[in-house]
């Protein structure tokens, strides 16, 4: 694919995460700008358009795609439309920038990496806490050997059901298994999961157990699994939405044979570092708009300056590893 002198985005969907997490970082690098934005929903579209000085607006993903002055598409819709719409832009000739988890399953993954290779335009996806400085601390930490050899990774993340999950009339699309995936575990422990695969490698074996507890909707809502990196390093993870506020816990335990580094993945909790030494807190301070330093990468990576591995191809193991533990695979 020939590089690119200026991205010029097209947004399809510009929901709650397009407002400040993503969307206005796209007009901060250089060399990119917004130029057009799609929702289905023609008073959102246009009022987003308005809002944040974006010249064109569609409510038809096909005029979105088709429109010349677009050579780049960010994909911000629910999971279960990542692979049409992807596939849809990567056959025009354009890259897409897709938010995680990457589809609704790992088949549709599987899908959107055949097209890209066989076009050979490039996919990205939206993993931005691998660029982001607290995590990229951790990540110091254990390459620098502060708790030795790793030995055991332990996932655990518990919180009270939502106000929306109450409504059974309309449940938010999250905990939709058709749209979503599956319920939170499928939004939520992406970036989990994605973290842990980008600092320890694949994980090659993984079973799950899951329950409806709550009976506020049909998904899943309690997890309990287990989990084998390419390394041999073994892992558990627990997921719980439907917690008493009193359990509210967002916490990943790296633990080594000299300490242990215990982290939040949502909350940013100062990172703690067990040794000998006793306890040591660390809080690196994030960008305001957290996709700031991934979406930076993916914009130097078209133009031919760097090169972004948060790519399609290693966002995949994630939505492998959540299909094998909902027994989806």
């Amino acid at each position: 694919m020939n590089k690119l002198k200026t991205v010029k985005w097209g947004f399809i969907g510009c929901g709650e995460v397009t407002e400040k997490k993503s969307g206005p970082a796209f007009a901060m690098i250089e060399g990119s700008q917004v130029v057009a934005v799609m929702s289905r929903n023609k008073e959102k579209a246009e009022s987003y358009a308005k809002r944040h000085n974006i010249p064109r607006w569609y409510t038809d993903v096909q005029q979105l795609i088709g429109d010349e002055d677009v050579n780049a598409v960010y994909i911000a819709t629910p999971p279960s439309s990542h692979a049409t719409f992807a596939i849809m832009a990567m056959k025009a000739g354009k890259p897409v920038y897709i938010e995680k988890p990457m589809a609704a399953s790992y088949e549709d993954c599987a899908r959107i990496n055949r097209i890209s290779q066989e076009t050979g335009v490039p996919c990205f996806v939206a993993y931005y806490r691998r660029y982001l400085p607290y995590f990229q601390k951790v990540r110091q930490m254990v390459e620098n050997g502060e708790i030795g050899n790793v030995i055991n990774i332990q996932i655990r993340f518990a919180q009270p059901p939502r106000n929306l999950d109450y409504n059974s009339t309309n449940l938010p699309w999250r905990v939709q298994a058709d749209i979503a995936g599956g319920g939170y575990f499928y939004d939520l422990a992406p970036h989990q999961l994605d973290l842990l695969q980008d600092m320890f490698g694949c994980i090659l074996e993984a079973e799950g157990y899951k329950s409806n507890r709550g009976g506020l909707y049909q998904a899943e809502d309690t997890i309990s699994a287990c989990f084998k990196f390419d390394s041999g390093l073994p892992g558990s993870g627990s997921w719980c939405f439907v917690a008493h506020e009193s359990a509210k816990e967002d916490r990943i335990e790296i633990i080594g044979d000299k300490g242990m580094i215990c982290f939040s993945v949502f909350t940013y909790e100062p990172i703690a570092l067990h040794t000998e030494r006793g306890r040591e807190e660390f809080l690196p301070e994030n960008p305001p708009h957290v996709q700031l330093p991934l979406i930076k990468a993916v914009v130097e990576h078209l133009q031919g300056k760097a090169i972004c591995t948060c790519d399609g191809i290693s966002a995949t193991p994630t939505n492998w590893v959540m299909d094998r533990i909902l027994n989806k695979l």
